[in-house]
């Protein structure tokens, strides 16, 4: 082999170039995190069930599911929360190395056999199934300067302008609400019921009854009888829209043509839709958004993206509405790898100055430290091949491999260097002879240095995901 390289000097320059484009292009590709992922993946189920109880829901619906989950392929635990206010929530933590695209798609299978079984109010507001995130990216933040919109109008706005967008940025995994929409709130008095001796099944009946949408037609259609004038589609307004359209919804009509209406037994308002989360910065109350980064997402990019389209966005914001992001971990992460880079570029600086004093040639410390670029950029692109992110093992192994990446270099200069000396050979016969001495040493190194990283790979757990990656870089780049 280092025959054949020899000979053909321009064929080993092409090779090189190609492993610095491929990993210029990967480092492009790949995404930036401080820490590589360690929790094991995990599926959150999400239900609600208005007005249930804790053990209600627990009996009625998340054992239900809880059942249906068992057996999922990879499933270590399953863990489950009811509330008093009637949601819970399922999570199912899987084995390290489970793709939790396929986990979803899993458990959405086995979670549509358990719908049959759940009450209708917990398939009518729907069960969600959302990939688990372990931490926040950022949050943003919208307030209101001068007071004029309170946190449910700001709640509302979020939602229906501001959510949608930041959900539609590449990187984005989760992107969730802390504050609430607005809501048609109807407030029974349980006394006025039994006045009038009706129940709240007779108010929700009344309810779904009179505030449905329906097709109601159309007038003239096909087949169209002699003298039709017209033909035109009926707009009937079935759902209602304004409180005072909810008051009217008629409960009863008695007899006697007298009314029994929902005003005359609940309190309706237009208000939010829950009241179990709310947001306040700087002591003020506010409405926030919280953003989680996608298993493949760049944690730099998207937090820059976000910025971008809020301040595209703030363009738009009605008057004394103002967003800030006042928690976004992306700055940590800029640092962290920032700080590797740094460390990275002076190792790089220190090997250069430290074979420049021991070979005392600038062209003899030259060529080994053309090896160091071409041996990080094949690591890079192994990274972006074993869908792998930058983080700081990844780059902190690439700093340790720095030095060892121009022993065999020198080595090989040293030795080529001596027989040009000693035997006046030029630097092609030179360096054959130099290889033929020392090939068997050179793959003994390396091999001698990748088997001690190698087994750091096949670690399992959490501590298998910490390490693996440093590992795999480290044995990429010497074996480049």
């Amino acid at each position: 082999m280092p025959q054949f390289f020899i000979d053909r000097p321009i064929f080993a320059w092409v090779i090189a170039l190609f492993i610095l484009v491929f990993g210029g292009v990967a480092i492009k590709q790949l995404p930036i995190a401080q820490y590589p992922t360690v929790a094991p993946p995990a599926i959150v189920l999400s239900a609600t069930y208005p007005g249930a109880s804790a053990q209600t829901l627990e009996d009625s619906v998340i054992s239900v599911i809880e059942q249906e989950m068992n057996g999922s392929p990879g499933l270590i635990y399953l863990e489950s929360v009811s509330q008093s206010n009637g949601t819970g929530q399922i999570t199912l933590t899987y084995e390290t190395g489970t793709n939790p695209d396929l986990a979803q798609v899993d458990v959405q299978n086995r979670l549509s056999r358990a719908a049959p079984r759940l009450p209708a109010a917990v398939t009518q507001q729907g069960v969600r199934v959302d990939k688990a995130r372990s931490n926040f990216l950022l949050f943003t933040i919208l307030s209101s300067s001068d007071g004029s919109l309170d946190p449910i109008a700001l709640g509302d706005y979020a939602s229906r302008t501001v959510l949608p967008e930041i959900q539609r940025i590449p990187g984005v995994g989760q992107a969730q609400l802390f504050g609430t929409e607005r809501a048609m709130r109807i407030w029974v008095d349980p006394a006025k019921l039994v006045g009038y001796n009706m129940s709240t099944n007779d108010v929700v009946a009344a309810i779904r009854a009179q505030n449905a949408q329906v097709s109601s037609g159309t007038i003239g259609d096909l087949p169209i009888v002699p003298g039709t004038p017209i033909t035109a589609t009926v707009v009937v307004a079935g759902q209602l829209t304004t409180v005072e359209e909810f008051r009217q919804i008629v409960l009863r009509a008695n007899t006697d043509g007298s009314t029994v209406k929902l005003g005359d037994v609940a309190r309706v308002e237009l208000g939010g839709q829950n009241y179990g989360t709310s947001a306040r910065l700087n002591g003020k109350p506010s409405t926030g958004i919280g953003v989680q980064l996608s298993p493949t997402g760049n944690a730099l990019q998207t937090a820059e993206l976000i910025k971008k389209r809020m301040a595209e966005l703030a363009r738009y914001f009605p008057k004394g509405v103002q967003w800030s992001i006042p928690y976004d971990s992306s700055r940590f992460i800029k640092i962290s790898i920032g700080r590797v880079v740094e460390t990275l570029v002076e190792a790089v600086i220190l090997v250069f100055l430290v074979m420049y004093l021991f070979l005392q040639s600038l062209r003899y410390t030259l060529i080994p430290t053309i090896v160091v670029p071409v041996c990080l950029m094949g690591a890079f692109g192994v990274m972006f091949a074993l869908g792998y992110s930058i983080n700081v093992l990844t780059m902190f192994g690439m700093v340790l491999a720095v030095g060892i990446l121009v022993d065999d270099a020198i080595v090989v200069v040293e030795n080529v260097e001596r027989i040009m000396s000693e035997e006046g050979l030029p630097p092609r016969e030179a360096t054959k002879k130099a290889m033929h001495q020392i090939v068997a040493a050179i793959v003994g190194i390396t091999v001698t240095l990748v088997s001690v990283f190698v087994p750091m790979a096949f670690f399992g757990g959490a501590v298998g995901n910490i390490y693996r990656q440093f590992s795999l870089v480290m044995v990429s780049s010497m074996l480049f």
